[in-house]
This record gives structure tokens, C-alpha cells and sequence, in this order.
């Protein structure tokens, strides 16, 4: 996802374009893995406010969403006692993904990326 002066560039390169072709271009959708495209059109905005130097109050700098039972999003885990990382449920809602989407999970330079693998069939 661009940011900064390389989204506004891009927008501005891009000129009359149509929103949607603006948001996917920056790098703002995902795909389910049922082939589902999905623009994320408020994170693109944040991010077209911020490059602009306009603050939102309450925003820090980031996101912040509310989970399904009211409580803030911190975007931070803690490694449990059984060594695994939780992420938890309202994150998979704003993605989108459901029971059995399955992902490949790449390591480099000290960082976990989760790669999702594109399912045959439903």
C-alpha cells in the first residue's frame, strides 16, 4: 500500500481516474480465497489525509476500529505460553476470511508475512 509522497504522486499521475482504479492501484484491496476482490476505500482515504498533512482527531497517526464486542483494535499480540500468536477474530473480519482459508507463511529479515494461497474450489 502506498503512503506518503508516493501515493500522492500516483494520484496525481493518475488524474481523472475513476476511484476504484485509484484504491486498487495504491495497493488498497485484497482477494479473498474465493476470488472476491475487496477495495478498502476508508484505509485509502486515511492514507490520502495523512499524506496531506490533515490529522484526524483521535487518530494517532493510525486506524483505529472498534472489535465486534465494542473494544479498541491495539494491532499488537503477545506470544502465549504455548508459543503461538493469536490473532484475533476482528481482524479476520476485516479481511474478510473464513473457517479454512489457508495461507503460506514467509519469514525475512526478522518478519512474519502471511501469504494467502488461492483455493481451487468452494
Amino acid at each position: 500500500m502506498l503512503k506518503g509522497e508516493r501515493l500522492l504522486n500516483v494520484v496525481q499521475a493518475m488524474g481523472n481516474a475513476h476511484r476504484s482504479d485509484l484504491v486498487r492501484h495504491c495497493g488498497y484491496v485484497s482477494v479473498n480465497a474465493d476470488g472476491q476482490e475487496h477495495l478498502h476505500y476508508s484505509a485509502f482515504y486515511e492514507a490520502l489525509l495523512a499524506a496531506t498533512g490533515i490529522d484526524l482527531p483521535g487518530h494517532n497517526g493510525r486506524s483505529h476500529r472498534k472489535g465486534t464486542h465494542g473494544r479498541e483494535l491495539s494491532y499488537s499480540t503477545h506470544v502465549h505460553f504455548n508459543g503461538n500468536l493469536m490473532v484475533g477474530r476482528a481482524y479476520t473480519e476485516m479481511l474478510q476470511l473464513k473457517p479454512g482459508d489457508q495461507f503460506r507463511i514467509q519469514f525475512s529479515q526478522g518478519q512474519i508475512r502471511l501469504v494467502p494461497l488461492q483455493s481451487k474450489a468452494r
